[in-house]
């Protein structure tokens, strides 16, 4: 570069260096005054050494013998806060001049967007979608808007419709797999609702039996819409068709079969299978697959925790996990305050949120997958104790939280005991990690605490007669001892138990079935007897029979008072000798085994359910043997010699049939799998 060029950096031009001089004129020429820039040059501020600003050089810059480079400073960046101040404060006006009819209804019902530090919520007609901020950092936030795609409705078998572009044809893939599964296409539900007196019973029934123990809805705001379908089918919306056929699915499902004989002359059974139909083909409508509609969520909620002991374990977790998706997808797992939105739909949200992580960590457990919502992924804050009649849609103030028992007290105990499960790190799975117990010593100074915050923000208030409140301490209770149960039954499960122990783990495991059988035997605890089928026991029972099966364990006078315990456990929970899950058919081996070890020691006849176990044993013995007869038969050379290698051909693993066997739906695959090995001599 020639000397008598300037050279032009940022807003400054600097002139080049001067001729090269003797250490001593340049220190000479630093004490005169000599004119400063305000701010380090490009070489000081990389070097991180003091700069003396001078110009046309810099002292460092001279020594050093580098070019001397001054860059203005662009000017500061507004920062988060102050947006987050202007849209609070557009938000505030815009409030104002709704509450005093200065904003147009169509203003109001339009697209807004609030961008906050937790991400962007676009937000229209009932309708959310959250956008992660590092989508919006990148450039691409005006992509994401709630566009005609978030209420597309797929139209009846017409493929000639479908978009081809990438994205429609995903949509098409995911209506045409929804659908087709269920009925080729959409199809209109409107003969499926019941009349106008049945609907109105129902909605009664949902209020009564379901609605105390699964806050999610709004009771007043639903009353309304419900009332309005059943008295004109036809001009129900997709969403408020997938919530109330929801509605009724439920309430039937919180019923005897003689109450819905008795009430609607028809049986649980066919009622069921009606409305359950009916929640399909509306969720198929809607499209729930792509749902940003908050009654479309509710409704998969709602179903998903009445389905959960109906369906296969590895289902429901799929199934959940969608639902937690669209979740994420309309940003509920960020807290409503901290996106700026009104303080009715912030405790809607909340509500909906709080049931979906217990039903995540159930169809964890019960799948053996673990959580898939990790708790550093969500920042939403607990529902407040607080009555329905306390919060309304367009209210603009904040609730006032009650101290005392509420509508939400069962909610928020449960609430309690999800953090608790959370904290306890069982289910936790970390990439690369492992599943571990914490500590007994650790677990059981956690379960202390939990139990004093629930007993000191909930339980006090509790009126026992009141039947809520009676399933509130009573599932409390059986909760937080079913958890001190597993700590402590890793010696039970090694063989290294002393009587002492064992004794202890089988107390505390009779207590939890105590509690179950009081439950069952209340009359008033009737209508929630559909909670408890989801209630974990089976610890405590498994506890009780391989005690029952160790010789000397129990003495002859205790027989007949530990076996009675078992066989109400039998009759109030049907399901463990009528379904097939891999759970009932291993608590039935294990009942059989104790029964033969030590059965009671009056005269008694056997009791029903060892009748039945024992002729499911006996078929499926038979059965056994039939198949290795007809495989003798058939796994044979020309000759007439039999051919191992057919045989062991999948002994791999690698062509088995996952799909098609019993799954192991427990609480903890390991934890299951040890408890049984060793205990199981009947094949």
């Amino acid at each position: 570069m020639e000397a008598n060029t300037a050279i032009t950096l940022g807003l400054i031009k600097i002139a080049p260096a001067p001729a090269r001089a003797s250490s001593a004129d340049v220190t000479n020429a630093y004490k005169t005054d000599l004119p400063t820039m305000h701010f380090n040059c490009r070489a000081c501020v990389r070097k991180k050494v003091k700069c003396n600003r001078a110009v046309p050089a810099c002292l460092s810059c001279r020594k050093a013998k580098l070019q001397c480079v001054y860059e203005a400073h662009l000017p500061p960046k507004r920062t988060r806060s102050e947006l987050k101040d202007v849209y609070e404060r557009l938000a505030r006006y815009e409030r104002i001049l709704q509450d005093n009819n200065l904003l147009p209804a169509a203003s109001a019902s339009t697209q807004s967007n609030k961008e906050t530090e937790a991400g962007k919520l676009l937000s229209a007609h009932g309708k959310s979608r959250y956008i992660d901020s590092v989508l919006l950092n990148a450039g691409e936030g005006d992509l994401y808007e709630l566009s005609d795609s978030d209420s597309y409705e797929y139209h009846n078998n017409d493929p000639g419709a479908e978009q081809t572009t990438p994205t429609g044809l995903l949509d098409a893939l995911v209506a045409r797999t929804a659908s087709g599964a269920i009925y080729g296409g959409i199809q209109s539900v409107t003969e499926q609702h019941p009349s106008y007196e049945a609907a109105v019973m129902l909605w009664n029934v949902y209020v009564q039996n379901v609605d105390p123990l699964c806050k999610v809805l709004h009771v007043p705001t639903v009353a309304k819409m419900v009332d309005m379908v059943a008295r004109q089918p036809a001009a129900a919306s997709k969403s408020d068709e997938c919530l109330v056929f929801v509605i009724y699915y439920f309430a039937v499902f919180s019923m005897s079969n003689g109450d819905c004989l008795q009430t609607f002359n028809e049986s649980r059974a066919l009622l069921m299978s009606r409305y359950q139909t009916a929640v399909y083909q509306a969720l198929v409508n809607a499209p729930w697959l792509k749902t940003t509609s908050m009654p479309v969520l509710q409704a998969c909620t709602l179903f998903l925790i009445a389905m959960r002991t109906q369906i296969d374990s590895h289902t429901l977790w799929v199934l959940t996990g969608i639902a937690i998706r669209l979740a994420q997808r309309m940003g509920l797992h960020h807290d409503g305050e901290n996106l700026g939105l009104p303080p009715f739909e912030i405790q809607m949200r909340r509500r909906l949120f709080w049931q979906l992580l217990p039903l995540d960590s159930y169809a964890g457990q019960v799948s053996g997958t673990g959580i898939s919502l990790l708790p550093n992924t969500w920042d939403t804050k607990q529902p407040l104790n607080i009555n329905d009649d306390q919060i309304f849609p367009g209210m603009t103030q904040q609730p006032q939280e009650q101290k005392c028992a509420t509508e939400m007290i069962f909610c928020l105990s449960r609430i309690e005991l999800s953090n608790f499960y959370t904290r306890t790190g069982v289910k936790t799975k970390e990439i690369g990690g492992t599943i571990q117990f914490r500590d007994a010593e650790d677990i059981e100074r956690l379960i202390d605490g939990v139990e004093d915050l629930i007993e000191i923000k909930f339980l006090r208030y509790c009126d026992i007669l009141n039947p809520l409140h009676f399933l509130t301490i009573g599932i409390v209770r059986s909760a937080t001892n079913a958890v001190r149960l597993r700590a402590r039954m890793p010696p039970l499960i090694k063989r290294t138990i002393t009587d002492t122990q064992g004794r202890d783990l089988c107390g505390l495991a009779e207590r939890i079935l105590d509690t179950n059988s009081t439950i069952y035997g209340n009359p008033s605890m009737k209508k929630f007897q559909w909670q408890m089928q989801a209630f974990f026991i089976w610890d405590a029972l498994l506890c009780i029979l391989l005690s029952l099966a160790e010789a000397g364990f129990y003495s002859t006078s205790e027989l007949s008072t530990i076996w009675n315990k078992v066989a109400e456990v039998y009759s109030n929970h049907t399901e463990l000798v009528k379904q097939k899950r891999t759970l009932h058919i291993t608590i039935g081996k294990a009942t059989l085994k104790a029964w033969l070890a030590n059965p009671p020691k009056d005269s008694s006849p056997e009791p029903g359910f060892v009748t039945a176990l024992r002729a499911q044993h006996e078929l499926k013995v038979n059965g056994k043997q039939e198949s290795i007869n007809e495989m003798e038969a058939t796994n044979r050379d020309a000759d007439g010699v039999f051919v191992f290698d057919d045989v062991v051909d999948n002994v791999d693993g690698t062509n088995i049939d996952l799909d098609g066997g019993l799954t192991l739906d427990s609480s903890d695959w390991g934890f299951w799998d040890q408890l049984w090995t060793g205990n199981n001599s009947l094949s």
